[in-house]
């Protein structure tokens, strides 16, 4: 994959301008008494030398620069000499298979600039941008209105996923303890596997987000603030509804367990009370079949119609009968079959 400059804008005065020379603007905005104008540079899957174009103006700290490169980062907020560096984990839920899909998106929030640099096709930000363009007032907020925007995309994501995870969750609950339900622990597995997933890539992001927050905020703006305490509390909502989720399928997995170790019982008691009833003729022809000489059983008659009726082998086989049917009955009424 090549890197590629998706966008590259100034905003001032909450307006977009066209960047043309990224040197000469830079110089511009950092000489304009507007503190709010700033350069928005948005980047896709860049390598080190195509991001060397970009850094040689921001200058930008080399191991922020070195995470955005190698990208694979877990989610954080950093400052580095002045400049904040967000590595945001992005999420996105494939209907067709149930999947939880991984990307990334990383900012750079400097001196009157924004870069942000997209890695996978799970974190789109052309919507970001658009959005925030068609409100001027939070543009005129400065380069923290993007981080705001994008960090409030990228948590709603979060919030959207996490309801698509609880309906399949729900789903493969109710199956569970329904009559016929079918439901595999793999199933299941594959489901907590999902919410794991969520899980790394949510939960690193709430306690600097709350730092970015608290008291000890770098970010001057009051409104700013508030902004990005929503989009926190939103976190904390994923985070709580997927640490429940995680405890929900382990308790669920046990069930599922607990149901076939049940079945499994039940099927075994039901092959045994038939192997018991299938013993009963077997050894009673198997005494007959040793083929003794004397044997008073088969000799057995009684007069019929003026000759000996030979009952031995009626006899035999009404005692099996009654045998079996004896031992069917008992099993019926212990609960075996």
């Amino acid at each position: 994959m090549s890197a590629v400059i998706v966008d590259q804008a100034v905003y001032r005065d909450g307006k977009r301008r066209p960047c043309e020379d990224l040197s000469d603007e830079l110089a511009r905005i950092r000489a304009d008494e507007d503190s709010s104008s700033f350069i928005w540079i948005g980047l896709k899957n860049p390598s080190d030398r195509e991001f060397a174009v970009v850094n040689d103006e921001l200058e930008l700290h080399p191991l922020a620069v070195e995470d955005a490169i190698e990208g694979r980062q877990r989610g954080k907020i950093e400052r580095y000499d002045g400049t904040m560096f967000a590595v945001l984990k992005t999420l996105r839920y494939i209907e067709a298979t149930s999947d939880v899909e991984t990307g990334e998106v990383m900012l750079f929030i400097g001196d009157r600039f924004v870069v942000t640099v997209r890695r996978g096709e799970a974190s789109p930000l052309k919507d970001v941008r658009a959005s925030l363009e068609a409100d001027p007032d939070r543009l005129r907020l400065g380069a923290v209105s993007v981080l705001h925007a994008v960090l409030d995309a990228v948590v709603d994501q979060y919030v959207y996923v996490e309801s698509e995870v609880q309906r399949d969750l729900e789903e493969i609950e109710e199956q569970i303890f329904a009559d016929g339900g079918h439901v595999s622990s793999q199933d299941i597995y594959k489901l907590k596997r999902e919410v794991l997933e969520f899980k790394r890539a949510v939960k690193p992001l709430e306690h600097p987000l709350s730092l970015l927050v608290g008291e000890q905020t770098p970010i001057k703006s009051r409104e700013a603030r508030l902004l990005l305490r929503d989009v926190a509390d939103h976190l904390g909502q994923a985070i709580d509804n997927a640490e429940s989720q995680d405890r929900l399928l382990s308790d669920i997995l046990a069930a599922h367990l607990a149901q076939v170790g049940v079945q499994q019982n039940a099927d075994m008691r039901k092959i045994s009370a038939w192997v018991a009833i299938a013993a009963v003729p077997t050894m009673i022809a198997g005494v007959y079949g040793m083929n003794f000489e004397y044997m008073p059983e088969l000799t057995a008659s009684i007069p019929w119609r003026g000759e000996h009726l030979r009952i031995g082998y009626f006899v035999v086989l009404a005692v099996m009968v009654l045998a079996c049917w004896l031992l069917y009955r008992t099993f019926r009424r212990s609960g075996w079959l």
